[in-house]
């Protein structure tokens, strides 16, 4: 719901440090795997019982993950990155339901498989709607700069990391975050179907 605000926002910062990054060599690749090993390093440390530690890591792979893009369109844009981007991303945003049920199985595990099946949801109407999109050669206008088509939703990037750290600053409250974010990822689910149910309706010529 905010992530067409946060790019307008940051857009000016982000470019900038994508100039730099491009300066010292580093391509749009390198940058999205360094942010992914990054998450997952935060994830690692939730499982360890230090999700406040988890919470650097976490932030930092994100950054990155906002500035691969700028760095593909400063250098070399390609699908293989785009394909990477987004591949990645999903396997980042299922580890950290997942660290907290295994640093906590017994108050974490119920809420956090309700949120990874959540999760699955959004995940697969976006990229389900991306597809056929792309097929019927329609373009996002509201995400121009993003190498597929972009549905956005009530549940997107900015809220999921807003909740992610939430739940490491106040871990005690894992389940109730975890209920509450699931909700509204099964909301916009619905949202997506509904819309995919009303655009594709009709035969593309």
């Amino acid at each position: 719901m905010f992530d067409r605000i946060a790019l307008k926002i940051t857009k000016p910062a982000v470019d900038s440090a994508a100039r730099q990054i491009v300066k010292f060599g580093f391509n749009a690749d390198q940058v999205t795997l360094i942010g992914f090993a990054f998450g997952i390093f935060g994830s690692l440390l939730i499982v360890l019982g230090l999700p406040f530690g988890g919470l650097f890591p976490l932030l930092t792979g994100r950054i990155l993950d906002g500035l691969d893009g700028a760095v593909a369109r400063q250098s070399v844009q390609t699908d293989r990155g785009a394909f990477m981007d987004i591949a990645l991303d999903f396997v980042f945003y299922a580890s950290v339901p997942l660290a907290f049920a295994i640093a906590a199985p017994q108050p974490n595990a119920l809420p956090a498989a309700i949120l990874l099946a959540a999760f699955v949801g959004t995940g697969t109407s976006f990229l389900a709607y991306a597809t056929l999109a792309e097929k019927r050669g329609e373009k996002s206008t509201a995400y121009p700069s993003k190498s597929f088509y972009y549905l956005g939703g009530l549940t997107e990037g900015t809220e999921t990391i807003f909740t992610f750290t939430l739940m490491c600053l106040f871990p005690q409250h894992f389940a109730l975050l975890a209920y509450i974010y699931a909700t509204l990822c099964t909301l916009t689910t619905i949202t997506r179907i509904v819309a995919g149910w009303q655009n594709f309706a009709a035969i593309k010529k």
